[in-house]
C-alpha cells in the first residue's frame, strides 16, 4: 500500500511534534539547578582515556563499568562533594590481549588492586558552569592529588528515568609514572588525559 505524499509529511510533523514534546527542557542557569544527592546514571556514562603512542597519534581506551556520586549545591560549589570508582578490569580498548596484558601486575594489577578511587576534597570555581574539583585519586596502592575540570551542561526533569537529571563533563590529566606504571615512557606518553561524560540522578531525600 503506497503512502500519499501529503499523508508522509502529515506523519513526519506528527513525530517531529512528539520528538520536541519528549525533549526535556534543560534548565542551562547553574543557580537554578536542583540541590541534592546525585547518582550517576549507568547508561548514561562514560569513561575515557588517552594516552601518546610514538608520537604518532592518540591511543583511546575506556572502562565500561564505573559508579559516581555527587553531593551538589548550586548556591554553595565550595561545598559540593564528587566520588567515583572505577572497575580496572572493565577495561575496553578493542584488544582481548592487550586487555589482558594491562590487567597484569606489570600494568594495573587488577588481582591485587581491581578498583581506582578519586575522592574530591575541595572545589575551585572558574566561571560560571565550570569548577576543578581537586581531591586524592588512589590507584594501584597509591594516592596521589588530582584536579578534574568539571562542566555543568544543565538540568531538567527526565520522563526516560523520572529523576530530575544533570547533564555533566570532567577532564583531568594525570602521570602512570606517579603511579609505579612507567613502562615505555617516552615510547609510551606519561600523561594520561581522563574523560567523563555522564548524567547523573537526583536521589529521593
Amino acid at each position: 500500500m503506497q503512502i500519499s505524499k501529503l499523508t508522509a509529511l502529515a506523519i513526519l510533523l506528527l513525530l517531529s511534534g512528539c520528538m520536541s514534546w519528549l525533549t526535556p527542557s534543560v534548565q542551562p542557569s547553574l543557580t537554578k539547578l536542583a540541590t541534592g544527592q546525585y547518582q550517576l546514571d549507568p547508561n548514561h556514562g562514560r569513561l575515557m582515556f588517552k594516552i601518546q603512542h610514538l608520537g604518532l597519534s592518540t591511543y583511546v581506551g575506556r572502562f565500561n563499568q564505573f559508579d559516581a556520586s555527587l553531593d551538589f549545591s548550586p548556591q554553595n560549589m565550595q561545598q559540593a562533594k564528587l566520588s567515583a570508582v572505577v572497575d580496572m578490569s572493565s577495561i575496553d580498548i578493542n584488544n582481548a590481549q592487550l586487555e589482558q596484558t594491562l590487567a597484569g601486575s606489570n600494568w594495573f594489577d587488577v588481582a591485587q588492586y581491581p578498583q581506582a578511587v578519586f575522592v574530591s576534597d575541595t572545589v575551585t570555581p572558574i566561571n560560571d558552569s565550570q569548577f576543578a574539583f581537586n581531591g586524592l585519586l588512589t590507584f594501584r596502592g597509591i594516592s596521589q592529588p588530582v584536579s578534574f575540570m568539571a562542566t555543568f551542561h544543565g538540568g531538567a526533569d527526565n520522563w526516560m528515568t523520572g529523576k530530575y537529571t544533570l547533564g555533566f563533563s570532567a577532564v583531568g590529566t594525570i602521570k602512570r609514572s606517579d603511579f609505579a606504571m612507567g613502562s615505555y615512557v617516552p615510547m609510551v606518553g606519561d600523561e594520561v588525559t581522563i574523560e567523563i561524560y555522564a548524567e547523573f540522578l537526583k536521589q529521593a531525600q
